[in-house]
């Protein structure tokens, strides 16, 4: 009973593990759509364009991204720090999003990188990339939610 006691307050009043792995990645994400309209960071920042293929802009000089892309990297940062409140919602926030990395992934291996299909846009970096998130994120949001004891989505 006091083992538990203490793991309540302990959760309580830091979090527990899958509320700090979904804050963390929540950070990271919005730091990435910030670094993505830096030029610098960004190489070819000049050709970087709302959505498409035809932008030539890269991370790192690494990622090819636009302004949708950097966006939505944004969104995603700031839903995952809102749903880092809870354990249940950090949780869902790691395993159904590394859900949607997988099938971004899955779009940009069958996605002709050349045609208007690609609006994201996304290259090999980017699907490689899009890989290693989803099976991470997914492998923070069960294997963390089973040492805080908090295995349904629901909960």
């Amino acid at each position: 009973m006091a083992e538990n006691t203490r793991l309540q307050s302990r959760s309580t009043a830091s979090g527990t593990p899958v509320q700090a792995a979904a804050v963390l990645v929540g950070a990271v994400f919005l730091l990435v759509g910030v670094l993505g309209f830096i030029p610098g960071i960004t190489t070819g920042s000049g050709s970087l364009e709302a959505a498409g293929h035809d932008s030539h802009a890269e991370l790192l000089g690494i990622f090819q991204v636009s302004v949708l892309h950097n966006v939505v990297h944004l969104l995603f940062g700031v839903v995952g720090i809102a749903l880092a409140r809870r354990p249940s919602s950090a949780r869902a926030f790691l395993v159904v999003g590394g859900g949607v990395y997988l099938l971004l992934f899955l779009y940009g291996v069958v996605v002709d990188k050349d045609s208007q299909a690609n609006f994201v846009p996304l290259n090999t970096a980017d699907d490689v990339l899009h890989l290693v998130l989803g099976v991470g994120m997914i492998a923070l949001g069960i294997v963390l939610s089973k040492r805080s004891g908090t295995t349904g989505l629901g909960r």
